[in-house]
């Protein structure tokens, strides 16, 4: 598999577990989901929330590339967070609807990208202000696994909960590639 059929795929496995995370999140009250549970970013709200910071600096970062990637253009009036823990939005409706635009719009910018896209140097700062320049394609990578990760913590504040999210594998989204 090539590396931008890698991130498009990453795209399609962020959407599909997104989907499903807010299904489960769904079905608890405002207090449950607002409960501070001794997790990173305390409760589920606040995972779910830190997931939203970190996709909007990354992609607010990766609009400044050069091939100008018309999908992120929305983000253009959108503020940079201000830091990691940052309560976006304190209603889980309204955060479930920008999650879900979110999605999309990260679903159309991988099927935008290029294999050349990828090999860019990015030149940004971090949210202390640090300068870095690093490849365009690890930076994509490295934004997926972020939300692995936090979405890996959810699922288990929602499994601590009594709700089952099921398999969770990217394996269930990767094609077969028989050849014949």
């Amino acid at each position: 598999m090539k590396v931008i059929d890698h991130v498009r795929l990453m795209g399609r496995y962020n959407r599909w577990m997104n989907e499903r995370l807010y299904a489960a999140a769904a079905r608890l009250e405002p207090e449950q989901l607002a409960a501070d549970r001794g997790a990173f970013f305390g409760s589920i709200l606040g995972t779910l929330n830190h997931l939203m910071v970190g996709d909007l600096v990354w992609l607010k970062r990766f609009a400044t590339h050069p091939a100008k990637h018309t999908a992120l253009d929305p983000l253009k009036a959108v503020s940079m967070p201000v830091s990691v823990d940052q309560f976006l939005w304190d209603d889980m409706g309204r955060l479930r609807e920008e999650r879900e635009r979110l999605d999309a719009m990260i679903e159309a910018w991988t099927a935008e990208l290029s294999n050349e896209d990828l090999d860019h140097m990015l030149d940004y700062r971090n949210t202390k202000g640090v300068r870095s320049i690093k490849r365009f394609g690890s930076l994509v990578l490295h934004m997926f696994n972020h939300q692995t990760h936090h979405r890996g913590q959810a699922t288990t504040l929602l499994s601590q909960l009594g709700l089952d999210m099921g398999a969770t594998d990217l394996l269930l989204l990767v094609p077969d590639d028989i050849e014949s």
